[in-house]
């Protein structure tokens, strides 16, 4: 519980604790902000760290001078496109053990053919879309790995969705995160994206249940 509340804090506060790392570290920012870009987009079982606010707010304190724009855009869709990447690989070479693994339940096969119907209906742009949606996003490239989705279309759509990803949040941080209103509210802000970014998730839920009661 603790560390769960560790987390929660974390995000909901996050332009307070990324300015004390910024103060504390300097130029070593942006190897966290990689670090954790890359375990959030590369790694199955680190869904809960921070992705859309965590841009968002550092494209904020880079309109402030606290960061370099252009070095942050460029390290964070690094950090996005070889996470996703290394998440693929993962899933390819080692994602059936990790799926019949009991000690990883939330992981199960039930889950891996659900996402590859759910790529069978929208293709490769799944990829893409799924850079927008929190844990979606940690699981997609892992369970594309596990299918054996041709890494020619994976790697094209990670690399479009990466790019888009990263730029999107972190401008729109950069032009709109020192709002006075939106400063003074940012945690508010921050669970407003949060939000926003569950809806895909909520439709097809939705969609889901209709689906199940019409049948």
């Amino acid at each position: 519980m603790e560390f769960i509340a560790a987390i929660a804090d974390f995000v909901l506060h996050i332009d307070v604790h990324l300015g004390e790392i910024i103060a504390k570290y300097g130029v070593l920012t942006f190897l966290i902000l990689f670090t954790i870009v890359f375990a959030e987009t590369g790694f199955v079982v680190t869904p809960f760290l921070p992705g859309d606010s965590l841009l968002f707010a550092a494209g904020a304190f880079a309109a402030l001078g606290d960061l370099n724009i252009l070095i942050l855009v460029v390290v964070l869709t690094a950090a996005a496109i070889l996470g996703d990447t290394a998440n693929y690989w993962i899933g390819h070479f080692f994602g059936q053990k990790i799926v019949d693994n009991p000690k990883i339940p939330f992981i199960n096969q039930d889950h891996i053919d659900k996402t590859q119907e759910f790529y069978k209906k929208h293709g490769g742009k799944t990829i893409f879309l799924a850079r927008f949606v929190p844990i979606v996003r940690t699981f997609a490239p892992f369970v594309a790995g596990v299918g054996k989705m041709h890494y020619g279309k994976f790697i094209s759509y990670n690399v479009f969705g990466g790019i888009v990803w990263v730029f999107l949040f972190s401008f729109a941080g950069y032009f709109f995160g020192n709002i006075p209103a939106i400063k003074h509210n940012f945690s508010l802000v921050i669970v407003g994206i949060i939000l926003i970014s569950l809806v895909p998730i909520g439709i097809e839920f939705m969609k889901s249940r209709v689906g199940k009661n019409n049948s």
